[in-house]
């Protein structure tokens, strides 16, 4: 563990130097994580590439940043990565249509029918959504943000929030009935 710990630091070392191998070495450490973070996010491979190296830039860029005490380095490109996503989301449409929804009628989806579904096809069905409901469902359920963080973060209220995630669940099972 303490060789692991000193192979990052010396790693982040280089980064911070401006070393190219360590950026590289950086780069191919944490891609398979990020970019699957990125599909998740983005409604095609290209958009997912564009958000992954624009992340990775902003990590090169700002990693006199990066504090050890405060996450682990995983956690601090992660949290970058995810907001490039969100910038390029933003980008691409407004995708943010401000609405209130009072009451909600919750959609759950049982488990076992969901394990029928291979994780690739689940990403499939994932990108379908609109871009706002996507961000929001991809927040809420995969990264565990609250209603009242993914509200700050898109600058909207927690009751669009709410909405957009209940409007994930109702298509997602729909779609999700359409192939049972």
């Amino acid at each position: 563990m303490i060789k692991e710990e000193q192979q990052i630091s010396e790693l982040i070392a280089g980064c911070k130097n401006g070393n190219r191998q360590a950026q590289e070495k950086l780069y191919r450490d944490f891609y398979r994580a990020m970019m699957n973070l990125c599909l998740r996010y983005t409604k095609n491979d290209m958009d997912a590439m564009e958000a992954l190296n624009t992340g990775f830039y902003k990590v090169f860029k700002n990693i006199q940043r990066y504090d050890p005490a405060q996450s682990s380095l995983y956690t601090w490109i992660r949290t970058v990565v995810i907001n490039s996503c969100l910038d390029l989301a933003k980008a691409k449409a407004n995708i943010i249509h401000p609405m209130e929804l009072t009451t909600l009628n919750e959609t759950e989806i049982a488990p076992e029918i969901i394990s029928k579904f291979s994780a690739a096809h689940l990403l499939e069905m994932i990108r379908i959504l609109p871009a706002a409901t996507q961000t929001v469902f991809n927040l809420f359920i995969m990264e565990g943000y609250s209603h009242k963080e993914i509200a700050g973060l898109l600058k909207i209220s927690e009751g669009t929030s709410r909405w957009h995630l209940s409007d994930a669940r109702k298509k997602l099972q729909i779609m999700i009935n359409e192939e049972k």
